[in-house]
């Protein structure tokens, strides 16, 4: 991938934004079955976090 023009930088990180988030909401899912929802909350997301090593 050629990152020498601003289009290309912009396109790149937005296909590594996608991807974290991606995952991010994958894990997030495993912790909203596991506690028997259907629902996200913010807690979920924050375990989840907490749980890749992301937050303290």
């Amino acid at each position: 991938m050629d990152l020498r023009s601003p289009s290309s930088v912009a396109a790149a990180l937005q296909e590594v934004a996608e991807a974290y988030l991606v995952g991010l909401f994958k894990d997030t899912n495993f912790c909203v079955i596991h506690a028997k929802r259907v629902t996200i909350i913010p807690k979920d997301i924050q375990l989840a976090r907490r749980i890749r090593g992301e937050r303290d």
